[in-house]
């Protein structure tokens, strides 16, 4: 099985975008949502469920679904380490920076951990506190765990059941059902942890886009399997949703927030919430890239550094996390805080930084050894 550097600089440049939102420079409101009401999260996660079906279904049809589990427990073991370094790393040097210098936007990232170190450090570890920033590698962690069983079942059974469950699952998501889980589990297991102390993303509606893609991956390993393909009209009305969408981000008067201070009606659009009108702008966006996105990809030159960063994306995920919190450490989470140049400088440091460990760390974070399976190219 060859690897795609079409899907690596696609992340990488996921990657990209998730730095300067993170971090708080002049460029972040609007590099936020560039395309649209789609933000670089929801194409990182849909490309790395993408791959993880691509990858380990093709383990589970030659070698079998053990092996395919046990692919799984290994990337969810190196995952879970990472989350576990980030969070020490939080806890000690960013949280005592933040004491020392008295920084307002440390304290409140910790607020809870500061509050209630004991039982901070504990449910951080056991991935149900989850600080702001670091809320996206336990909702991938959830997603990797569930996902072997419901890879195993789909190659056997197929995928309707499995994504009629997750399309049900993602519309009770839009009706509270995580607020109500988590109000049963403050009644019977007396859980303390805040909801908004749980992460920001809502596991229950963004388990559809990853679900979605690990069936997008692994139905190219199918027999006879054919390039992705959607029907030629399609494009047009895609492209005119996807107009709309970024003349709307850009150059509407809310920015990224469609209908102002409406909350009710920009929860159609919500990011954490994975709200329908903002699913059917990333589904636009996807039909686009499909269809020109090879063809685009034959013209420009390969941009080696984005592949080099998507290909080692755990990696430099955590790099990138470990620069937009010391940041926030010395400089707070102001953006205006440097002048441009100041910006502009900062920036260029922190990819020098996470190209830097894409370098390093290459062939540490490739997937499971598929590649050496026998068997015909798959096609994306």
């Amino acid at each position: 099985m060859k690897r795609y550097w079409e899907i690596d600089a696609l992340r990488g440049l996921m990657l990209v975008l998730m730095t300067v939102t993170h971090l708080p420079t002049r460029l972040t409101d609007p590099l936020g949502q560039p395309f649209g009401f789609v933000s670089a999260a929801e194409g990182f996660v849909l490309l790395s469920a993408f791959v993880a079906g691509l990858v380990y279904s093709r383990i589970g049809y030659v070698r079998g679904v053990d092996p395919m589990r046990q692919a799984f427990w290994r990337r969810v073991l190196k995952v879970y380490l990472c989350q576990a370094a980030i969070l020490l790393f939080l806890f000690t040097v960013i949280a005592a920076l933040g004491l020392h210098i008295d920084q307002p936007a440390v304290k409140n990232l910790v607020s809870y951990y500061l509050a209630e170190p004991r039982d901070g450090f504990l449910f951080g570890l056991l991935l149900i506190y989850e600080p702001a920033l670091l809320d996206i590698l336990p909702m991938y962690i959830f997603f990797m765990l569930m996902s072997p069983w419901v890879l195993a079942f789909a190659m056997r059974h197929g995928w309707t059941l499995v994504m009629a469950a997750s399309v049900t699952l993602w519309a009770l998501a839009q009706f509270d059902l995580s607020e109500w889980i988590y109000g049963l589990a403050v009644n019977y297991l007396g859980l303390p942890v805040p909801f908004h102390e749980m992460g920001a993303f809502n596991s229950y509606a963004w388990q559809f886009l990853w679900f979605a893609g690990l069936c997008l991956g692994a139905s190219r390993n199918l027999p006879g399997a054919r390039p992705l393909r959607f029907p030629a009209w399609l494009w047009v009305p895609a492209l005119a949703i996807a107009l709309y969408g970024f003349w709307w981000r850009h150059h509407g008067i809310n920015g990224q927030a469609p209908f102002g201070g409406d909350v009710e009606m920009n929860l159609l659009f919500d990011k954490w919430q994975l709200g329908p009108l903002r699913l059917v702008n990333l589904v636009a966006l996807g039909i686009l890239a499909v269809r020109f996105g090879p063809g685009l990809m034959r013209r420009i030159p390969r941009l080696h550094w984005l592949e080099a960063m998507g290909a080692a994306s755990l990696p430099v995920f955590c790099a990138h996390l470990v620069a937009v919190l010391l940041v926030l450490a010395f400089y707070g989470d102001s953006q205006t805080a440097r002048p441009w140049w100041g910006d502009g400088l900062l920036l260029l440091a922190v990819f020098a930084g996470m190209y830097a460990v894409a370098r390093f760390t290459r062939g540490a974070d490739l997937p499971p050894p598929a590649e050496d399976v026998p068997g015909e190219t798959v096609r994306a």
